[in-house]
């Protein structure tokens, strides 16, 4: 009997973990692996700094689906079918250990993406996925009873099946060679970036990390609170790329210009911390301002958030004049900067758009348009916030497709 193929177009999380599970739930089914470039899993390997995020400590789908900007409603679907416990139990099968840290992220035991990296190449060992690198894909071709792949080097594969597992793409362009077979793409725009604040003298600040402000752009509605880390370029940490991700469509629009106000206090509101300040005055009158910094704000933060506010740092709290008292109150609770561009965070780069969801069945991630076509992971128009939440999303929609693709022989 000849057998069924499935040619999977990605060589990253998505799609080996579709891969692998179609040939371990199907013998009768070949597949083959195809990646454009040289490496394989490199964004497993680069992902939580080396250590590889595999999924979040989140096990209510309820919960999990507000941690995407794009692609809730869909995944709140297809979370039924494979969630984080299934994630985590699905490694630990094979001896991968997953452990939670304080944030809810999780990540291998052994402390290293490696470990994640050898499960699912062993997994296409051991199910003879055959793997073909340094193969880019451009152009399908419908037949009647599956695909031809053309190759930039003028080869051709045929398959029965065929799942696009090729990540995000930068640009609309990188996408024609499948709105060619009839598929439409929601346009990219990067999403999980840094804010670049060229000159800004807080620069002078990089490698301060502050464990909780609240950050708004203004004339928006986005504000995010959580850590952040002051860099030579501008601002970084999960606050800001967690707002990066909600307005990716709204801050492209703006081409990455513009205001953005910081509570340094987000406990506090202008009118509670004059009032703290009150207390505070009364309580340490005869001190140093410099030297006490009641807040617990990091003290060279401090320093500069009274130099920015006209106060002299020899002065005593109980002489504090009210014009810098409130320049001070008002820079902690709502210092404005300008943004002036994006700086990519390598580790967990991620395009906000892809494929339209409207056109794939979240039930089997097949084509909704072209039968024996599957979709996987970054390529679909989903996209998560920083934490695990992107790699869920590649193993559930991956497994999904797997199912489905050898339901179907």
């Amino acid at each position: 009997m000849v057998k069924k193929r499935l040619v999977v177009v990605g060589g990253g999380a998505a799609g080996f973990f579709c891969a692998v599970n179609a040939a371990r739930l199907y013998p009768s089914l070949e597949v083959m692996i195809i990646e454009k470039s040289n490496h394989l899993l490199s964004k497993v390997r680069v992902s939580g700094g080396g250590r590889c995020n595999v999924t979040h400590a989140c096990f209510s789908i309820a919960e999990m689906i507000k941690k995407y900007p794009r692609g809730a409603s869909f995944l709140k679907k297809a979370f039924h079918h494979f969630f984080t416990s299934d994630t985590i139990a699905w490694f630990k099968e094979r001896g991968v250990e997953i452990k939670t840290e304080s944030d809810g992220r999780m990540f291998p035991v052994s402390n290293t993406s490696q470990t994640i990296i050898d499960c699912l190449m062993q997994e296409a060992n051991q199910y003879g996925v055959t793997i073909l690198m340094n193969r880019e894909v451009k152009e399908i071709v419908k037949k009647d009873n599956g695909f031809n792949l053309s190759f930039s080097n003028h080869s051709v594969i045929e398959t029965d099946f065929l799942c696009i597992a090729s990540g995000g793409y930068p640009k609309s362009l990188q996408f024609e060679w499948l709105t060619k077979i009839g598929h439409t793409v929601e346009s990219p725009v990067p999403s999980l970036f840094t804010f670049n604040m060229p000159g800004n003298p807080i620069t002078a600040l990089m490698g301060i990390a502050v464990e909780k402000v609240q950050v708004k752009i203004g004339g928006s509605k986005l504000v995010e609170d959580g850590p952040m880390l002051i860099t030579h370029w501008g601002m970084s940490g999960p606050a800001i790329l967690k707002l990066s991700a909600w307005g990716a469509r709204e801050l492209a629009a703006k081409n990455w210009q513009f205001g953005m106000i910081i509570n340094w206090l987000p406990i506090y509101t202008e009118q509670t911390l004059k009032e703290k300040f009150q207390q505070v005055r009364f309580d340490i009158a005869a001190q140093k301002i410099s030297n006490r910094n009641p807040f617990s704000l990091p003290q060279r933060l401090w320093d500069y958030l009274l130099q920015q506010s006209g106060v002299n740092e020899n002065i005593r709290w109980a002489d504090l004049p009210a014009k810098e008292q409130n320049k001070l109150i008002k820079n902690i609770c709502a210092q404005e900067f300008s943004v002036n561009g994006k700086t990519t965070f390598k580790e967990e780069f991620v395009t906000s758009g892809g494929i339209s969801l409207d056109e794939v069945d979240h039930a089997s991630m097949q084509s909704k348009i072209v039968p024996n076509l599957f979709f996987a992971g970054e390529v679909l128009n989903i996209d998560g916030v920083t934490g695990g939440f992107n790699f869920q999303n590649a193993w559930t929609t991956a497994w999904i497709a797997a199912q489905a693709i050898g339901g179907d022989l």
